[in-house]
């Protein structure tokens, strides 16, 4: 079984292109012209991407450089502590809604001091496996299209953070005995 997925999984991608290839053929489609066309979109989309891109890295590292992460971990001990969550996640917590790589930062650090198959360990690969990056995705993707009313987006994201950490919480300890 294991020899099949590894199989599938080798072939997965140049099947998808051959695929692809195939239809624009059938589809009698210049595939260099779509590509070069398709490639000048993307490089126009990145330039108008990078004030947004901008504007959210600078906040991130406000709130990391100004201790508001640490100051909301330590006002959110006492709820962590009553549900019996390690408060060394918190960080993780706060930090995946806004910046992908500042949470893998996070993951690493808490991989490598408490063990890949400690509780805390587990718990920051399924958080970090299992949610998204909410104001990256406020910010660039809405940004792209011009969407600036997102108020509703930015709640339910960060109610689906929530729900994904409590969520990863309850899986770790039921699958793994914590």
């Amino acid at each position: 079984m294991v020899a099949v997925i590894s199989a599938l999984s080798d072939w997965a991608i140049p099947t998808m292109i051959l695929l692809i290839f195939g239809a624009a053929i059938i589809r009698h489609v210049n595939i260099y012209e779509a590509f070069i066309e398709g490639a000048e979109q993307g490089f126009q989309l990145a330039v108008h991407l990078i004030p947004y891109f901008l504007a959210m890295m600078v906040a991130i590292g406000v709130f990391r450089a100004s201790g508001a992460m640490e100051i909301l971990t330590i006002l959110l001990k006492p709820i962590t502590d009553f549900l019996q969550i390690p408060s060394d996640i918190l960080p993780l917590a706060i930090l995946r809604p806004l910046s992908g790589g500042g949470a893998l930062g996070v993951s690493t650090e808490l991989i490598n001091t408490f063990g890949p198959d400690s509780f805390i360990g587990r718990l920051a690969s399924t958080m970090q496996g299992s949610s998204d990056t909410t104001f990256f995705v406020l910010t660039l993707y809405f940004g792209s299209v011009g969407i600036s009313h997102y108020r509703h987006a930015m709640i339910l994201g960060l109610a689906a953070d929530l729900i994904t950490f409590l969520a990863s919480i309850f899986f770790v300890r039921l699958f793994f005995g914590y």
